[in-house]
Formats: structure tokens, C-alpha cells, sequence
């Protein structure tokens, strides 16, 4: 009988030198997904590169974050920041390094996992076949294993370790916030998680395409938000602040991520001079700002010119 169905295919049950026997068409068991034939093959392939950026972007997301609402909430003279800037860093460090150790191969920082061919992969559950047009084969399985729910353990783990490190933390250092404040970073986490696990649910296939030219907007985007808010004008009011260089320099590191995701460096000499684009934006905006302040434009306006 053929095995009808894009994601449906046959298991192997036995194999005995050159005798192979497979089973009824059906769902692939996990870490597996059909090839050509519709036989459900071991996923063994290395991620590649753009794999690796997709997976650094989705474990930056709550680390970035973390970061937002720690500085939003502990108030220009806190003191606690730093240390929970740290803290958010180490949680969401040793949750990626626990998650790569869970996932197969267990024990070493290293994973297989299956290539992405199509964006249909992420949403198998969409191409369950019906032969007769009343039973529905449920072929439902992981076909860009582990990309899928690599993500929703990362994000499992990060959460523990929250719970586990940052209130006690909090509790200690942040002796300059009041008592409703002093969580409310934390609080606020326990908002966002949900949010981003429906969003990798709901659109892990599309983020695995466009966030390279998510991370480029949104890091211009908060770029000019920042110098504009900071009232940066110049180079000199960038260098009075350490954290306004802290901030530009990592914007500059979004810039570089997004350019190398979007190229994949498959040629090297020819990708690599793009990074030369990293600081155009903000020199740009250093150029131009003088230009569009408000109260020279209104000055012109009342002067007549």
C-alpha cells in the first residue's frame, strides 16, 4: 500500500543484515523523519550555521528581555542592576548549556538533528492525509527535530533558574527599591515566558526565516529610540556615559548577527566586507541629528526660511 501523506512514513521494526522490515505507514517515532522513499530515517545531520543563529536568536530573546525590565524597574540609582544584569546572564547561560546536555546525544554540548527542507516542516500537524476522506492518518511528528522543542526546554529551564536564583538575590541587593518594586522584573518574566512560548508554538517556522530581518528592524529601531530619548547628539555625548557605549556596542553586535544570519557567510570573501555596514546607522544618525532637532526647525519656521 502506498504511503500517502508529505510527512507519513514507514518504520523500520527489524533488520537483520540486508533484511530490513518496516511497518505500516504511519507517524515517524521522534528524532526521525521521512525521506524520499517514506521511510522514517534517524535524524544524524550536524545544524548548520544558520541552525546555530536561529537557536542563539530564540535564547536571546528572554535574556534581552530580562535585561529591559531589570533596568526599567531598579531606577537610575539603583545599585542592584548590575547584579541582576549578571544573574539574568548567568540563568540563561547555564539553561542553554543544561538543555544541549539533555538533548540527544545526552552528556556532551553537541546535538543531531534533522535538515530543514521547507517551511512546511514546522507545521506537520497541517498535512495529516485522508486516504477515504473520513479516517485521518495522524503523522504528526517533529521533522526539523530538535529545532522545535529544543526551544521550549530552553525556556523551562531558564524559568526554574529564575525562580531559583533571582528572588533571593533581589531580596538581598535591592535594598534602594521599595518592596512592591523590588520583584517586579521578576514578575514581569513570568509574563513574557508564556508569551514567547506561544510565539514559538504558534510561529517557530516563520521566526526560523525572518529573524534575521527581525533582529536588523528592531536593532535599528531601538537604536535611534535610545539616541533620540538620551538626547545624543554628537560623539562627545556618547563618551560621557560608559552605558550609552555599552548600549551602542551592543547594538553593533545585533547589526553584525543579523548581517551574517541573512548572509549564512557561504562566501566568505564576499560576506565577511558587510560587517563594514555595522556602524553606518549610528553614524548616520550622529550626521544627521543636527539637522532634524526640533527647535532648529522651529526656529527656521518662525524666521521664515
Amino acid at each position: 500500500m502506498a504511503c500517502l501523506g508529505l510527512y507519513c512514513g514507514k518504520t523500520l521494526l527489524f533488520k537483520n543484515g540486508s533484511t530490513e522490515i518496516y511497518g505500516e505507514c504511519g507517524v515517524c517515532p521522534r528524532g526521525q523523519r521521512t525521506n524520499a522513499q517514506k521511510y522514517c530515517q534517524p535524524c544524524t545531520e550536524s545544524p548548520e550555521l544558520y541552525d546555530w543563529l536561529y537557536l542563539g536568536f530564540m535564547a536571546m530573546l528572554p535574556l534581552v528581555l530580562h535585561w529591559f525590565f531589570i533596568e526599567w524597574y531598579s531606577g537610575k540609582k539603583s545599585s542592584s542592576a548590575l547584579f541582576q544584569h549578571i544573574t539574568a546572564l548567568f540563568e540563561c547561560s547555564m539553561a542553554a548549556i543544561i538543555t544541549l546536555l539533555v538533548s540527544d546525544p545526552v552528556g556532551v554540548l553537541y546535538i543531531r538533528s534533522c535538515r530543514v527542507l521547507m517551511l512546511s516542516d514546522w507545521y506537520t500537524m497541517l498535512y495529516n492525509p485522508s486516504p477515504d476522506y473520513v479516517t485521518t492518518v495522524h503523522c504528526t511528528h517533529e521533522a526539523v527535530y530538535p529545532l522545535y522543542t529544543i526551544v521550549f526546554i530552553y525556556y523551562a529551564f531558564c524559568l526554574v533558574l529564575m525562580m531559583l536564583l533571582r528572588p533571593l538575590l533581589v531580596k538581598k541587593i535591592a535594598c534602594g527599591l521599595g518592596k512592591s518594586d523590588r520583584f517586579k522584573s521578576i514578575y514581569a518574566a513570568l509574563y513574557f515566558f508564556p508569551i514567547l512560548t506561544v510565539l514559538q508554538a504558534v510561529g517557530g517556522g516563520l521566526l526560523y526565516y525572518a529573524f534575521p530581518y527581525i533582529i536588523l528592524v528592531l536593532s535599528l529601531v531601538t537604536l535611534a529610540v535610545y539616541m533620540s530619548a538620551s538626547e545624543i547628539e554628537n560623539c562627545y555625548d556618547l563618551l560621557v556615559r560608559k552605558k550609552r557605549l555599552i548600549v551602542l556596542f551592543s547594538h553593533w553586535l545585533l547589526h553584525a548577527y543579523g548581517i551574517i544570519s541573512i548572509s549564512r557567510v557561504d562566501k566568505l570573501e564576499q560576506d565577511l566586507p558587510l560587517l563594514a555596514l555595522v556602524p553606518t546607522p549610528a553614524l548616520f544618525y550622529l550626521f544627521t541629528a543636527k539637522f532634524t532637532e526640533p527647535s532648529r526647525i522651529l526656529s527656521e519656521g518662525a524666521n521664515g526660511h
